[in-house]
């Protein structure tokens, strides 16, 4: 691939085309806002002048309501020699295109399995898939060519390709994503005409909760409006799992011990599903996931913490497999959480205490 065409430039569009500039390809950028195609170039994307012919590979990066569309314009024009799509929904874009009776053997649909709480392309950033999963949902059409530079495309960005059909895909996503982002939103929701002593009081596990709570809601109903029907299928039966639990939490305050050991079952029945459910969650690079041993310090906010606690388990010979902070509520202290393979924890804490780290046990 040596020239593409990148049709919005929000967070995906402009990362993907930060991960293409930055491997020699040559990127041309439009927008229905031409001033966000002129930020993405200021920041190195691309330019924002027309190609002067067709393309090798535009990616079309529009919300999925107006995929469709966009790549109907774009293959009817002849942009490009291969047409792809970004969105997260596939099934629905496909089925669009077919009904207004293009040639789709030059179109494949793809899914980027990244992202960020922040939108359009300020926040976008050239390694922004790198290690993530990205489905690609070719069919017998799809031709051969435009196959490889979509797996072309996927190898600049360092992501992970995953072949799928478009419709198991839309389920996947509805669980591992569409689903869990309005389960967020509701516990977030929660939260807005909550008393502030209450919310002071909040730690990493409802920040965990409701971190992705955070992202634009325009771009969520543009989500959400395609693939509705596996969302409410999964939100139904998290209903249902809701609708149990609260019955087994009031016969927890039953006087009769009869009820109160039914809803304590109750509840062991749902943590344990729960247990059973985020083991299978991938671990690092996709791989089976690993127990970590926690190496709890106490830092004070102030700058270059980390970095000299991050050079000294280096020293040290650890390697850090994830990090948390939690903030202490009204000090300007706060907990790093070095999570670690347990047979290093030992000597990553003997080293940061023999550098006068405080550590928590």
């Amino acid at each position: 691939m040596r020239t593409a065409l990148v049709i919005g430039t929000g967070l995906i569009g402009t990362s993907a085309a930060l991960a293409l500039s930055q491997r020699g390809v040559v990127v041309h950028l439009t927008d229905h806002d031409p001033e966000q195609a002129r930020t993405a170039s200021a920041l190195g994307a691309g330019t924002d002048v027309a190609p002067g012919g067709p393309v090798d590979l535009a990616i079309v990066a529009a919300p999925p309501a107006h995929v469709a569309a966009t790549l109907a314009d774009a293959m009817r024009r002849g942009v490009a020699r291969g047409y792809l799509d970004v969105a997260s929904v596939k099934g629905g874009p496909r089925r669009e295109l077919e009904a207004l009776g293009l040639d789709l053997s030059a179109y494949i649909g793809s899914h980027p399995m990244s992202g960020r709480e922040k939108s359009g392309p300020l926040a976008a950033t050239g390694d922004l898939f790198e290690g993530r999963p990205w489905v690609l949902t070719p069919t017998r059409d799809t031709d051969t060519e435009v196959l490889n530079l979509a797996l072309e495309l996927v190898s600049h960005c360092r992501a992970v390709p995953v072949v799928m059909d478009a419709d198991a895909h839309d389920r996947a996503v509805a669980l591992v994503s569409h689903m869990p982002h309005l389960v967020s939103s509701m516990v977030a929701a929660r939260l807005e005409n909550a008393e502030e002593a209450a919310v002071r009081l909040c730690g990493q596990g409802i920040r965990d909760v409701t971190r992705i709570a955070a992202s634009d809601p325009r771009m969520w109903i543009d989500i959400l409006s395609a693939n509705p029907g596996p969302v409410a299928d999964l939100l139904a039966d998290v209903s249902a799992d809701l609708d149990e639990t609260v019955q087994a939490l009031r016969a927890l305050q039953s006087s009769d011990e009869a009820k109160r050991r039914e809803g304590a079952s109750g509840i062991e029945d749902v943590l344990r599903r729960g247990n059973a459910g985020q083991v299978r969650v991938p671990g690092k690079h996709g791989a089976a996931p690993l127990t970590y041993e926690t190496v709890a310090v106490l830092i004070d906010d102030q700058p270059g913490q980390l970095a000299r606690i991050f050079a000294d388990a280096g020293a040290a010979g650890v390697n850090i497999e994830d990090v948390r902070i939690e903030h202490a509520t009204g000090q300007q202290a706060g907990l790093v959480q070095l999570m670690v393979d347990p047979k290093a924890a030992p000597v990553l804490s003997t080293a940061l205490r023999e550098r006068g780290w405080a550590l928590r046990q």
